[in-house]
């Protein structure tokens, strides 16, 4: 794919080694980086193999890529406010990115019976919506109640589900073949980076004392607290570690799809390549009490 080389070309020897010099170079180097490889993520979630996908994708493989799309998405938000220098907004971004590429990875790597579970689990809240109007929820009189039931029920009839459909799934109380998010992640990828990643991150999700002490309050000399109305400045950690999770599920969408030729393996090493690179660059660099 043309648009992949394209990409990749501009980031000659020169350019990179000067960008590592400072960190200033570095973060100049990252924001141009991260935009490019959102671009890449974006461009493989349009690859198609026209022998093996004539038209779209099945509804055994529209999940993952629903998936990848909701990443590529959302790490471009995440770069807007990098470019704002904005650290507090990217960490409410942080979270949904590494669910989303670590269910991806999971779903890819099992076989057709867990993606089934994947859109039944789904189903969860919208059959709570029909148990609602059974009790004779007086929301579904209004207009959008009955919009809302419409909708459920086109979207069981599309899937050719029926409420009985979901037994194994309430056995399960919903969750993954059964599993928690913690014991996927465990599995997909290791069990000592989830406190550290997706756990901690949950506070700026969830709100806690400690996320408010990160970045709403600044603490003074005689133990009491003020306001603080500003933005955290960014840098690479915020968005760097992210992609250690997210390359991964597209490199496994185009080995599933059969697009994986040697300019797409190419092009995905060269972003593990570059961000790898970057890090330890920066790692050189900055001073952890200067923050």
């Amino acid at each position: 794919m043309q648009e992949l080389q394209a990409i990749t070309e501009k980031y000659h020897a020169e350019y990179v080694s000067e960008s590592f010099s400072s960190l200033e170079g570095i973060n100049s180097f990252a924001l141009t980086f991260y935009k490019d490889v959102a671009e890449i993520y974006d461009c493989i979630t349009r690859l198609k193999n026209i022998e093996r996908n004539p038209s779209g994708f099945s509804i055994d493989d529209a999940p993952v890529l629903g998936l990848l799309v909701r990443v590529w998405k959302l790490l471009k938000e995440v770069i807007k406010y990098y470019e704002q220098d904005n650290a507090e907004i990217i960490s409410l971004f942080e979270r949904p990115i590494i669910e989303a590429s670590t269910i991806a990875t999971y779903l890819l790597t099992s076989g057709p019976e867990v993606m089934l579970d994947y859109r039944k689990c789904s189903y969860k809240d919208r059959l709570r919506i029909l148990r609602d109007l059974e009790s004779g929820s007086t929301f579904f009189e209004t207009k959008a109640g009955k919009r809302l039931l419409r909708s459920v029920h086109e979207k069981l009839d599309i899937e050719g589900f029926s409420r009985d459909d979901f037994k194994e799934q309430k056995s399960n109380r919903w969750k993954l073949q059964g599993k928690s998010f913690y014991d996927i992640f465990a599995q997909i990828e290791h069990a000592d980076l989830y406190a550290c990643t997706y756990g901690m991150m949950s506070e700026s999700i969830h709100g806690s004392w400690n996320e408010s002490i990160d970045w709403c309050l600044v603490s003074q000399d005689d133990g009491t607290y003020k306001t603080n109305p500003f933005s955290y400045p960014a840098d690479i950690r915020f968005i760097t570690p992210l992609l250690r999770f997210t390359t991964r599920p597209y490199r496994l969408w185009c080995q599933r799809i059969d697009v994986y030729d040697k300019n797409v393996e190419g092009t995905l090493n060269w972003v593990e390549r570059v961000n790898r690179r970057l890090f330890q660059a920066f790692d050189k660099l900055f001073d952890p009490l200067s923050r």
